[in-house]
């Protein structure tokens, strides 16, 4: 059975890879001072952040419709027998639910898959997915080391500023974070697909060195690792962190760098930084 892949433009990964590799993007919307615009398409974060300076209303995003996936699904299904979809968790956005309905048209040839994450732990899954298809290997083995991947990885992130998770509603148990003590720089991860609180530290170095032992207790006992990290606007904001990470002494393989699109750093803002990981 060949089994085409379908995500969702949140995964952000850069098109040159996911156009190589045949995987089919549903884009998400933003909506910025009265315009909307397509994730990764028509609007870059330097942008959104720039019209936030200049005074324009906080962005917000929007799901795919059911119609945006019928469409991806039928172009995919002319070329392959089944479709495997993954996607943002559906405690962040409804787009697993537009998927799910579009799916209905399409009995028995769509597999919907909410990944409980957001960025690059999409896209990772993403990429093991297509890896483990090429290898020969059968939907419900690929299913079933999504599953795995999806209770047993690692996520930090930090965020310059939680102003952009308060607004976008997407904060959750980070809320204890809101305040205004000075050089506090709050930790965050995703738990069954919510956003909540990891941690906190007292300026930037200090929160890359909580980030990097938290991962250190995450990775004893592991003999491979792959490390997906991720920026918001500038690279060098992840750079020492990967640094760190790199040089820890455990066995972690650079898998991808990746830039936030549109849709997430509508969400997270300027200045986020941080990574997933799973081992193998």
């Amino acid at each position: 059975m060949k089994v085409a892949l379908v995500t969702d433009s949140t995964a952000d990964l850069p098109k040159p890879l996911r156009e190589g590799l045949g995987v089919r993007v549903v884009p998400l919307y933003v909506n910025l001072g009265g315009r909307i615009y397509k994730d990764w398409e028509e609007i870059s974060p330097a942008e959104i952040f720039q019209k936030v300076r200049e005074g324009t209303a906080f962005p917000t995003t929007s799901q795919p419709s059911p119609e945006d996936f019928q469409r991806t699904y039928q172009e995919a299904l002319m070329a392959a027998d089944h479709v495997l979809s993954i996607h943002i968790s559906a405690k962040l956005s409804g787009t697993v639910q537009s998927a799910t309905l579009a799916a209905q048209d399409f009995p028995g040839r769509i597999t919907v898959f909410d990944s409980q994450a957001a960025s690059l732990g999409i896209g990772m899954m993403v990429l093991r997915a297509h890896e483990l298809l090429s290898q020969g290997h059968t939907l419900e083995e690929v299913l079933s080391e999504l599953d795995r991947i999806r209770k047993d990885h690692f996520v930090r992130f930090s965020v310059a500023t939680l102003e952009f998770l308060k607004r976008g509603g997407r904060i959750g148990g980070a809320q204890a974070f809101l305040g205004t003590l000075l050089g506090i720089k709050p930790i965050l991860t995703l738990k069954e697909g919510r956003v909540e609180p990891a941690g906190r530290a007292r300026g930037e170095r200090k929160a890359r060195e909580e980030i990097l032992r938290d991962f250190q207790t995450w990775a004893q006992g592991r003999k491979r690792i792959r490390a997906f990290f991720l920026f918001s606007a500038e690279e060098n904001a992840v750079t020492e962190l990967k640094e760190m990470v790199l040089s820890s002494g455990l066995p972690v393989e650079e898998a991808l760098v990746s830039e936030l699109g549109a849709v997430i750093a509508s969400h997270t803002g300027p200045g986020t930084y941080g990574f997933y990981a799973y081992s193998l």
